[in-house]
């Protein structure tokens, strides 16, 4: 996640630049809620907002326009990919058919993008997304990135990401720049290719994951939680390995803010 995510790790040693990617560290004690789950654990498309009664949306993006990202709501990257390796071009974005698609080619030409609104500590964000049937060196992801580029404790919230093990989705909350510790985190086995709803609620006490209304993460550690505002990004991270990469697209329906 190089636009969002190497810019608070390179200011740390680097240590968040491969997060994410197979480095996580399971979560210990009773805040913990972690492992794999097959999908017929959740109700695919229950809104989290919805079964739990978040009321109205204040911000967000319906994607019911043609063209580019709207100006106004998205700021579009543009340079070197995740850990340096690819390109981030505003290309890669298109709206049409109520939906944002992000495609990411062969060479390694892919797209992210940050949100202008909801720039806020604490909230609730909610995202209907799905993946092609991805090469496993593209990874679709969601998350909420310090205001700024900012975090004393390289915080971020990578409330659904795709990992090289394209069966699963996971959650990774980190809440420190290095140490053997840096991170907690959960994994379900789902099918990426189905529209699946994401959530995070983030309050003065903790953190907490939604699948589908379902909830599949949650870290009450004090020490684990932002210290600073956040937003949310949009991002196709490529993990190059040597080895020929297939086009994949990434797709959201929607992104919607509430309080």
């Amino acid at each position: 996640m190089f636009a969002k995510r190497t810019a608070a790790a390179l200011t740390a040693a680097g240590v968040l630049a491969l997060a994410g990617c197979g480095t996580a560290r399971a979560m210990d004690g009773p805040a913990a809620v972690t492992g794999v789950a097959a999908d017929s654990t959740v109700t695919v498309g229950t809104q989290a907002a919805v079964v739990r009664g978040w009321g109205r949306v204040v911000a967000g993006d319906e994607f019911n326009y043609r063209g580019p990202p709207n100006p106004a709501k998205w700021k579009l990257y543009k340079g070197r990919g995740h850990a340096g390796k690819g390109i981030r071009s505003p290309n890669a974005f298109a709206v049409g058919g109520g939906v944002v698609t992000v495609s990411g080619n062969a060479a390694g030409t892919t797209g992210g993008m940050s949100a202008k609104f909801a720039q806020q500590k604490y909230g609730k964000w909610e995202t209907r997304m799905r993946a092609s049937a991805r090469d496993p060196k593209y990874h679709p992801v969601l998350l909420l990135w310090p205001n700024r580029n900012k975090s004393p404790t390289c915080a971020e919230v990578d409330y659904a990401e795709g990992t090289s093990d394209t069966t699963r989705i996971a959650f990774f909350l980190h809440y420190a720049c290095s140490g053997s510790s840096f991170q907690s985190r959960a994994a379900r086995r789902i099918d990426t290719t189905k529209w699946h709803n994401y959530a995070v609620e983030w309050t003065p006490v903790g953190i907490t994951g939604y699948l589908d209304g379902a909830l599949w993460f949650r870290d009450m550690n004090p020490a684990h939680q932002p210290t600073v505002g956040m937003h949310q990004t949009v991002q196709l991270d490529w993990f190059p390995n040597g080895t020929r990469t297939k086009p994949s697209q990434m797709q959201v329906d929607w992104i919607r803010v509430y309080r």
